[in-house]
């Protein structure tokens, strides 16, 4: 069994727990998803199965898009509404305010993994870290924000959307927002949108597969490549990884099919086509 699925994840799971679900329901242990969403949160959590597993890079890869809600007044060990509160203080502020600071926040900028995250250091996670009250130093990223759009603003509540490049942390945006508004805040909740192409319209949630109502996406229906049949002779090289001519003109990556069969993906490299990915 080869293919992706879109699944809307539910509140109060890891990404982890929707893959383990998933590996009993198909039966094989072959899945892993594209981009963990934290346990508070919703939403789009792209997974792939067998063969496909080997997409995950190119998947996870993608921008992504977010609503999120900031809790104002608070500050919490962990960057959302789950942890211990550490500090509480007053806040006055104008929507005017709150979107002049969005606006600074569009580009690229250094952003500081927060410290309850799985990345890891010297071989260990920093949640790790932190659940053992270890001081460390965080590393920090690039990060791009795309958009960033105030939705509403009432009581001690700011709701907004944004979309991202890889490896940004909302909960590390929130609390740079926040610095930058001279108050303390924390994330509410938080629903992933989109990635890449992957809305929320095309997910289903974990009971509608228990049903039986899905569908397995196959790569030429998500990966926007040229498709190349080729004859027999062609087929054996491509299998065993071989480099081919690019006597099609590829500008960069191309799906070769054998007898109706996706067999493997192919980049672009100095005039010649070398092997991306082997199904």
């Amino acid at each position: 069994m080869n293919g992706l699925i879109v699944i809307n994840k539910d509140a109060n799971m890891t990404s982890r727990d929707v893959v383990n679900k998933l590996t009993s329901l198909f039966a094989t242990r072959k899945i892993g998803h594209t981009g963990t969403l934290d346990p508070l949160a919703t939403g789009v959590l792209v997974c792939l199965i067998g063969k496909y597993t080997k997409l995950a890079n190119l998947i996870t890869a993608y921008d992504k898009e977010y609503i999120a809600e900031i809790k104002l007044g608070i500050k919490t060990d962990t960057g959302d509404i789950t942890g211990q509160v550490l500090a509480e203080a007053p806040f006055n502020l104008t929507v005017e305010e709150i979107k002049k600071v969005f606006q600074k926040y569009l580009g690229t900028y250094n952003q500081e993994v927060p410290k309850y995250s799985a990345v890891k250091i010297k071989g260990k996670k920093l949640y790790e870290y932190a659940r053992e009250h270890q001081e460390i130093t965080l590393p920090s990223r690039l990060v791009t924000i795309y958009d960033l759009e105030l939705l509403d603003f009432h009581d001690d509540i700011i709701k907004f959307k944004t979309k991202v490049s890889k490896g940004t942390y909302i909960r590390s945006l929130i609390n740079d927002l926040c610095v930058s508004l001279n108050t303390i805040g924390t994330m509410q909740s938080l629903e992933r949108t989109r990635q890449g192409n992957f809305t929320l319209k095309d997910s289903i949630t974990l009971d509608q597969i228990k049903e039986g109502n899905y569908k397995l996406l196959n790569v030429k229906e998500f990966l926007d490549y040229p498709i190349i049949n080729v004859d027999a002779q062609l087929f054996k090289k491509i299998s065993n990884g071989a480099v081919v001519p690019n006597n099609w003109s590829i500008a960069d990556k191309v799906i070769f099919s054998y007898q109706n069969n996706d067999i493997a993906i192919y980049e672009t490299k100095d005039k010649e086509l070398h092997s991306y990915l082997q199904f």
